[in-house]
């Protein structure tokens, strides 16, 4: 009997474990993952960029633990000896058109209690020197990071602790009775006081799994990306944004540096045809059957059909993907870009056509389902996994709500 199991071996689910040792010393934890290792899906594919929530809408979840997760990342890296760079961020207007824009968001960086600046054209030339622009805001907080390494980390703290890791375990049922919750896995049932559901691009359906219908669907969008060849990174100093697109809900392609030191540019977000599909060739029949009968996204789709047919076509040109890069940095060129490894974003989309933008849980009596958690989760994994521990302390009503601060 475990005083509480978590469903899923990414860095959220990570965090949780370790954050339960700190408020409970004394807990048993079992931490199931379907998979043969941890950090495998969303985080073992992330741009590894320590986001300091300049996008977010003031007051919300994402703002505040974006915020605060930057600073809780960055120290934990610094005490652990996890090698990372707070190497800063440029978001960029290419064109004057733009800069209502930028100037908007510099306005919400400031209401985000955030280190920002505005700064002119030769003083961006001075930050990014190959760069084209007309004006930016400076974000000096960004940071780069390896989010498996973080993972492993939050593992290794957890597993000292007494946290059972259970790998290549396939959750099949949860009966949560008045109690204990029962987790039927393929190789055997466990019991548990409480459940906690980190399963990212599966937590809809390990929801459903404990008997609770959900108001969202998990949608897979793949971002691909390319990378610069060593002889081009020079090109690139910082993280390397665009304005973003108020009428579309991705970033736009942009330059990150790598730990490491490799450049990856993108990336472009089109819609996958499996969850877990990093590959344009992957494909599910039921994962794709649930997006294409779900009505909430053909009401979606058609709000961004414009910008849909776009990000595809990028997908199918690397011509088009390079004139998006060039944007930013003219002097890239088809050749200068090799293909690099994909990653599946995990959206939760309403059946308005909505997708929600927050952080998203649905709460049981003795479960909790963190049923949307893209970026900047791992930038706020540990924010996040103190928030859900400290939900544990109060009677948990049978409600769906975003979570707020």
């Amino acid at each position: 009997m475990y005083d509480f199991i978590i469903v899923g071996g990414g860095i959220v689910g990570l965090s949780t474990s370790m954050a339960l040792y700190k408020k409970y010393p004394t807990a048993k934890v079992l931490l199931i993952e379907k998979e043969k290792e941890l950090a495998t899906h969303q985080t073992g594919h992330n741009s590894g960029v320590i986001h300091s929530g300049i996008y977010y809408k003031p007051g919300s979840f994402k703002a505040r633990f974006a915020r605060e997760g930057s600073l809780s990342m960055t120290a934990f890296c610094q005490e652990h000896g996890i090698e990372h760079d707070i190497c800063g961020k440029v978001i960029v207007a290419t064109k004057k058109e733009e800069m209502p824009r930028l100037k908007a968001l510099y306005q919400r960086s400031v209401e985000n209690q955030l280190n920002t600046s505005m700064i002119d054209k030769g003083e961006l030339k001075e930050i990014e020197p190959h760069v084209n622009g007309v004006a930016a805001i400076h974000v000096p907080g960004a940071g780069i990071v390896n989010y498996k390494q973080v993972s492993l980390t939050f593992a290794k703290i957890a597993q000292e602790q007494g946290c059972d890791i259970l790998l290549d375990t396939k959750v099949m049922k949860i009966n949560e009775g008045k109690d204990a919750v029962t987790v039927e896995t393929n190789r055997g049932s466990y019991q548990s006081n409480y459940i906690v559901n980190c399963a990212g691009l599966q937590s809809d359906r390990v929801a459903n799994l404990s008997g609770y219908v959900t108001d969202v669907k998990i949608v897979p969008f793949r971002g691909e990306y390319y990378k610069l060849k060593p002889e081009k990174r020079t090109l690139v100093k910082h993280l390397i944004y665009p304005v973003p697109n108020p009428d579309f809900p991705f970033l736009g392609v942009h330059f990150t540096r790598m730990i490491g030191g490799e450049v990856e540019a993108g990336p472009n977000a089109v819609l996958s045809f499996k969850r877990e599909g990093y590959k344009k060739t992957d494909f599910s029949i039921r994962d794709l059957t649930e997006v294409l009968t779900n009505r909430g996204f053909w009401k979606l789709a058609g709000k961004y059909m414009g910008e849909g047919m776009g990000e595809m076509k990028r997908s199918i040109s690397k011509s088009s993907f390079t004139k998006s890069l060039q944007q930013l940095i003219p002097e890239i060129k088809p050749e200068d870009l090799i293909k690099a490894p994909a990653g599946v974003r995990a959206q939760a989309l309403k059946d308005d056509g909505q997708l929600v933008d927050d952080f998203y849980v649905i709460k049981g009596n003795r479960t909790i389902h963190v049923c949307n958690a893209p970026s900047p989760a791992a930038t706020a994994s540990i924010e996040i996994g103190k928030s859900i521990v400290n939900q544990m302390n109060v009677h948990i009503e049978k409600t769906t709500a975003v979570l707020t601060p």
